[in-house]
């Protein structure tokens, strides 16, 4: 499995022929838009006006919550109740691919409420945002990632070259961690992870990437 960052809650994860992206952004954000096909596509927030206009995700884009399998990737969503509103829907995502447990956190600003968090099961690898306002706050990411205790955490949502928006810098994440002592490797372009890595990791450990 090899994970690419394009900035904000945006991810490429190839597994062999197979490539998921999450929060795909428009170029209104400052950043260059992925420019490939997925065969999955996973939105963790979705204007309601979408439902409304009875528009139709693409068979691989999935946009809220409920179980799904697509060319043999397992995928749960979990919508977000508290965070969602009259304009909008929040939903956080576990996907499974290569026996490895992924959850994405994508756009959420509170802590889940405790029936979310336990649906999310015990995830290996956990994208959370990581810049503060108006996403979840860091002293509330590090509680969250102290609860599930994660194999990996991969940081979104932070500080980068040419993000036209506010956001924190991704030491003030790493500094609010340092009190866990949990190991942050240096930042790197692409990230290729196996589940037999995953199970030689014995403390959670921090996977900055760049874009």
């Amino acid at each position: 499995m090899v994970i690419t960052f394009y900035g904000e809650g945006c991810f490429k994860i190839q597994s062999g022929e197979f490539s998921v992206l999450t929060d795909p952004f428009d170029a209104q954000t400052g950043l260059t838009p992925p420019r490939f096909k997925a065969d999955l596509v996973l939105k963790t927030i979705t204007p309601v006006s979408f439902l409304e206009k009875k528009e139709t995700a693409t068979a691989s884009e999935i946009v809220g919550p409920g179980e799904y399998n697509i060319n043999g990737a397992d995928v749960s969503g979990f919508q977000l109740v508290k965070e969602s509103s009259k304009s909008f829907f929040k939903t956080a995502y576990t996907l499974k691919l290569e026996d490895i447990n992924l959850c994405f956190l994508g756009h959420i600003s509170e802590i889940p409420e405790p029936t979310v968090l336990e649906h999310l099961g015990e995830p290996d690898i956990i994208f959370i945002p990581a810049g503060g306002a108006p996403f979840v706050d860091l002293k509330s990411a590090v509680k969250i990632i102290k609860q599930f205790q994660p194999k990996l955490v991969i940081p979104c949502f932070f500080k980068v070259p040419s993000l036209k928006r506010k956001a924190g810098d991704i030491k003030d994440f790493l500094e609010e961690l340092n009190g866990n002592k949990e190991k942050v490797s240096e930042a790197v372009e692409k990230l290729a992870i196996k589940r037999k890595d995953l199970a030689e990791i014995k403390k959670t450990q921090i996977a900055v990437l760049k874009i």
